[in-house]
């Protein structure tokens, strides 16, 4: 607000309308309107110690002073009802603005509103705390004061990091310590500690870690990909807080340092040799921290969860979350992609498209453009493994894949009785049963050029002379023609051969045109 009457008084000492200015932070024509309505209302230096600056105002210029018809809120209403769940400053504004309406006054707009809602709550002392709502918020962090496992072997000191989450309208809290803070421990915290409240508020409200945040910025937050779909699964938000502003989550940040005093300095001076031993005293402290009665209010931090908060929450799954490992992959021309020394097949149509792979201890699945292509169960063991299946195979590898010895042997079937013989033959006769699948198929498909007749003739003829014919006997057999060769045309009678001892007889050597 301008001061109109230290204008006044340092016009009288001679300063000039730029000193005034400057002095004052305001603009020169500011100062030559107050002088100049001075100087006409009569108004000079020394003024009245009645007269403050407002009332100055009022009489400098009175018509931008009128008084107006805006209908002031009631603040100490509007604070008790922003107290209850649901309730924004928004909603209050509508009702307020109803309210005048119909009373034919005019409501200040939600701009003004909130500016003198925020002098009432600064006039009266109110802080965030007013603001939290049961079952809304769970504050969680990593406690900066570690705690200390000892090898039981070597005796060498390993650090144990503790796990902190409260909530802020009870103040109800829950512990626990891990040997890591990475991804895998952070996800595991969250799921035990959900299991602990028996529920899940809608918001959740980490630091900026790693773990938990990839990126965040004035702009824009980016959450770990992981947590957030760990916090979806529990259907809450990741809200996280401000970078460098504590205050943000300071249910957290206060549990941090009761529970650095209550619980770690307390344990101090005893010796654990496994994390179990360590979790399992956490839990008893934690128990005797959370039913202390409060000092200037009636019940504890466990009673007012149970009677007011835990209802609210929001229930949790049938199946607690399964933590998952996201990774990047490129689909290699055969179709799979490499994970964890393991082959995952991929339809042959996203062959070099680079694809996300989602991994749980049970299942791999394969995302392209957030769109699942492909799952599979994941397999352990000796690396190099296989997991392929015919669908994502073109047409033409699909068929290879459906031939083996059941298959040959039903098509040798329809040709013949000793067409089988030969089929199984060859199958048997290799060490291993697919190095025959060529000569099986190559012997069956030798009907198209010959007949399926001469087919089976050649392999009875090959059976005559071997009882384990090959894919070459048969195929001479059909090529030398010697499967069309009959008892009663051209074959020598047996007991002609057996007198005279010739087997091509005289009809051979006496030519065609004899």
């Amino acid at each position: 607000m301008t001061n109109y009457r230290e204008i006044i008084r340092l016009n009288s000492l001679g300063v000039s309308r730029r000193g005034i200015a400057s002095s004052l932070s305001c603009s020169r024509n500011t100062v030559s309107k107050v002088l100049q309505r001075a100087e006409e209302l009569g108004l000079e230096w020394p003024l009245p110690e009645s007269l403050s600056n407002q009332i100055i105002g009022e009489k400098l210029f009175p018509a931008e002073n009128i008084s107006s018809n805006y209908l002031m809120p009631d603040y100490s209403q509007v604070h008790k009802e922003l107290a209850k769940s649901g309730v924004t400053l928004s909603l209050l504004w509508h009702e307020y603005s109803e309210g005048c309406r119909n009373s034919n006054t005019i409501p200040y707009k939600y701009t003004q509103f909130c500016k003198y809602y925020h002098d009432y709550s600064c006039k009266t002392k109110a802080t965030m705390r007013i603001q939290h709502k049961p079952a809304e918020k769970l504050e969680v962090d990593w406690a900066g004061q570690t705690a200390v496992i000892k090898n039981n072997i070597t005796g060498e000191p390993i650090k144990a990091y503790v796990f902190v989450a409260a909530l802020p309208y009870s103040g109800y809290s829950y512990v626990e310590a891990f040997l890591s803070m990475n991804m895998e421990s952070w996800i595991q915290a969250h799921i035990n500690c959900f299991h602990h409240f028996k529920g899940v508020t809608k918001i959740l409200v980490p630091d900026n870690l790693k773990t938990g945040v990839d990126s965040v910025s004035w702009r824009d937050t980016t959450i770990n990909r992981i947590y957030a779909e760990m916090s979806s699964y529990y259907d809450t938000v990741v809200i996280p807080a401000r970078v460098r502003r504590p205050k943000d989550k300071p249910s957290a940040e206060a549990t941090v340092g009761v529970i650095s005093t209550w619980i770690l300095a307390a344990v101090r001076n005893d010796t654990f040799f496994s994390l179990h031993e360590l979790n399992t005293v956490i839990r008893v402290k934690l128990e005797e921290f959370n039913t202390r009665p409060f000092q200037k209010k009636e019940g504890s931090r466990k009673s007012v969860f149970l009677k007011e908060e835990q209802h609210l929450l929001i229930p949790l799954p049938v199946q607690p979350y399964e933590l998952a490992t996201w990774t990047k992959a490129t689909v290699q021309f055969n179709y799979h992609i490499s994970f964890d020394k393991m082959y995952y097949s991929v339809p042959y149509e996203y062959i070099k498209h680079r694809v996300d792979v989602r991994a749980t201890r049970k299942v791999v699945e394969i995302f392209y453009n957030s769109c699942r292509i492909a799952s599979h169960v994941r397999k352990f063991g000796y690396p190099g493994q296989y997991q392929t299946q015919p669908e994502h195979m073109p047409e033409q590898h699909q068929r290879y894949l459906k031939w083996d010895a059941d298959r040959f042997i039903s098509w040798a079937q329809q040709v013949g009785e000793s067409t089988t013989v030969v089929i199984k033959s060859i199958l048997t006769s290799c060490r291993v049963e697919q190095q025959g699948y060529r000569s099986c198929l190559a012997l069956l498909k030798s009907a198209d050029k010959y007949s399926v007749q001469r087919l089976e003739s050649a392999c009875q003829r090959a059976l005559s002379y071997t009882p384990n014919p090959g894919y070459k006997t048969v195929h001479n057999i059909l090529k030398n023609g010697s499967d069309r060769i009959s008892g009663t045309s051209g074959e020598v009678k047996k007991d002609q051969a057996s007198e005279y001892e010739i087997t091509r007889g005289a009809d051979y050597y006496r030519g065609k045109d004899r």
